[in-house]
């Protein structure tokens, strides 16, 4: 049975317009990409960006607890995040290798660092296995970002959790929500797929606010100089979009 893996990272770029155009670059001589994509199992990847930040999402598969991790993967000393491939971590500087001579190193670990991961807070559904994680119709990916007060990073959590849970399937399929210090990245696809999800949710309450844009409003920092719609969720430019043929 095939296993389904999201990732989420974050980048930064002193010279936006030197990212842009690497990014950009990547997509018009993709061959090289989709070559690595394909050798790592990797069947999504997308970048969006905006004022310097990057957003990198991906998709990788595996066959269920068999064969060696691919060279994509660092292998890692301590325990895997839950959702994780066991004692593996994904390495998008291995699929663009380029990507360090436009986008600031990161500090905090040994090895350079292009990106850094994002947490998954919040997604409609989770993959049960390939199949169901299978896109039956042709859509295209977009990408949102917000900002929290540092003191209601908790509070977001914990509603989106409780959301999560006690209503998965309850907007778009491959919507999905990481979280790095403030920053929230949110990734979908349109035009959404709204489907029951073929699980359970862990939480049996009910508690999940019915008004959840005026539950949700204090949280957040807004964008000035903004438009009303991306007072909060500012869109991003999508850098590139690619998928692997489905079998």
């Amino acid at each position: 049975m095939t296993q389904i893996e999201r990732w989420m990272y974050r980048a930064w770029s002193e010279d936006e317009e030197a990212a842009e155009l690497y990014f950009r670059q990547e997509s018009e001589h993709r061959e090289g990409l989709i070559a690595a994509m394909r050798e790592a199992r990797v069947s999504a990847l997308s970048v969006f960006g905006g004022g310097g930040h990057w957003f990198l999402y991906a998709e990788t598969e595996q066959d269920g607890g068999a064969g060696e991790p691919s060279g994509i993967f660092e292998s890692q000393s301590s325990g895997s995040a839950p959702g994780r491939f066991e004692d593996e971590a994904f390495e998008p500087e291995l699929l663009l290798p380029g990507a360090d001579s436009v986008l600031s190193a990161w500090p905090g670990e040994t090895r350079s660092r292009s990106f850094v991961p994002m947490a998954d807070i919040f997604h409609y559904q989770r993959p049960a296995d390939g199949e169901h994680w299978r896109r039956t119709g042709q859509t295209e990916s977009y990408g949102r970002i917000a900002r929290l007060k540092p003191d209601k990073v908790s509070s977001y959590v914990f509603y989106h959790y409780q959301y999560q849970e006690e209503k998965p399937g309850d907007g778009d399929k491959y919507g999905i929500i990481g979280l790095n210090e403030n920053l929230l990245f949110f990734y979908a696809e349109r035009p959404s797929t709204v489907e029951p999800a073929p699980y359970e949710g862990t939480l049996t309450t009910r508690n999940t606010p019915q008004d959840w844009a005026a539950v949700m409003q204090p949280h957040f920092v807004e964008w000035p100089d903004r438009q009303e719609n991306e007072k909060i969720w500012l869109n991003l430019k999508r850098a590139f979009d690619i998928r692997m043929p489905e079998a």
